[in-house]
């Protein structure tokens, strides 16, 4: 079996974890409290062998960055804020009350919950979804794109249109994420990104769950996200050079439908990169996409390092009952089928030892 990595992302004032059926987010509430809440993963997306290919998985990561962390972030603004009150929905997830930060938080997991968040939008959330990527798209390829254009003369058609494209790509990151960074609910944020990152990176390790042992951690990490856009920047003039120097409707096109393509090959070697980390050569190509995560990462203070915590036990202790109910039903199907070749072999003792005792005279 292929080696599963853990991984989410900080919502409003909680974090997300993903394991491998289930994902689970831990909101701090209004009253200090935690809501944890848990539900299983798309099958037909996450289980299916066609998504799980290389370059494809990349697009399962977009689709989950757009469609299921934006829905949980929707849910955790209005938990947080005590917009939404869980205990007057349909659903009933864990409420954990706020521990003292030195030791574990327990979220062994219950019985499995199919239910869904309560409602938090519909069309409006999915109109929300359709703006934030087109908007996306429209500031971080068109835009570029557009200015370029405008000084084709001075900068022809060639490599240095596409670099300049490139950095100008950079250059409206880094300048989004600087002035975002300035905001003190984003900062928040940010700090439940550090709190992520330190979690996933203990639990790497091998060291405890508990709070003191993941404040000792690393708040930067190698499969981050940031470093993914950084990614995508950088491998975006490469893929992009292919479309050649067609007309401005042709470009303008394939800044969109090269999307998932770039993304697909970013993630890939965000993937190689993590896995060979060890190396020095790997850790200098990684370094940028590290030093970039200073921006979107802030150290996190102990209740937030609670929430990660709480999130990611929960699907380790979903993927571990889950994989020792496995293991129980194969163990079972192997006993009975092993019960099954001694039933049928024992006629055929039987009748060898009757066909051996003919003409034998007892011994005395």
């Amino acid at each position: 079996m292929a080696k599963f990595y853990y991984g989410g992302q900080a919502v409003i004032e909680g974090v997300m974890m993903r394991g491998r059926t289930s994902a689970a987010v831990a909101i701090r509430r209004p009253d200090n409290s935690i809501y944890l809440y848990e539900e299983q993963l798309t099958p037909r997306l996450y289980q299916n062998p066609i998504f799980r290919l290389p370059f494809l998985r990349g697009t399962l990561l977009l689709w989950e960055t757009l469609i299921l962390g934006t829905r949980l972030m929707t849910l955790s603004a209005n938990i947080s804020s005590g917009a939404l009150d869980p205990e007057n929905e349909t659903t009933s997830p864990d409420t954990m009350e706020n521990k003292h930060a030195d030791t574990a938080i327990d979220t062994q997991a219950a019985e499995s919950q199919d239910e869904r968040p309560p409602a938090i939008g519909g069309a409006a959330l999915a109109g929300s979804l359709v703006l934030s990527l087109g908007l996306g798209i429209g500031v971080f390829f068109v835009v570029p794109l557009v200015i370029t254009s405008l000084l084709r003369q001075q900068i022809g058609e060639g490599w240095l249109n596409l670099t300049i494209e490139g950095v100008i790509r950079l250059a409206l990151l880094l300048g989004y994420l600087y002035l975002i960074g300035r905001v003190p609910e984003i900062q928040r944020v940010f700090g439940y990104h550090g709190a992520e990152h330190k979690t996933i990176n203990a639990m790497e390790q091998g060291d405890p769950l508990d709070v003191a042992h993941v404040r000792r951690a690393s708040r930067v990490h190698t499969r981050c996200g940031t470093g993914f856009l950084l990614l995508v920047m950088v491998i975006s003039i490469f893929v992009f050079a292919l479309v050649g120097s067609p007309s401005l409707l042709i470009k303008f096109l394939s800044r969109i439908v090269l999307v998932p393509a770039v993304a697909g090959i970013a993630y890939e070697l965000m993937r190689l990169g993590a896995a060979n980390y060890r190396f020095r050569v790997v850790r200098w190509l990684l370094a940028p996409g590290l030093a970039l995560q200073g921006l979107t990462t802030r150290e996190p203070d102990d209740s937030m390092i609670e929430c990660a915590i709480a999130a990611l036990q929960r699907v380790l202790s979903r993927d571990q009952a889950q994989s020792a109910g496995k293991d129980e039903k194969d163990e079972f199907q192997s006993l009975t089928g092993l019960e099954k070749n001694v039933a049928s072999a024992l006629p055929h003792e039987e009748q060898y030892r009757d066909e051996n005792s003919k003409g034998q005279v007892p011994m005395q």
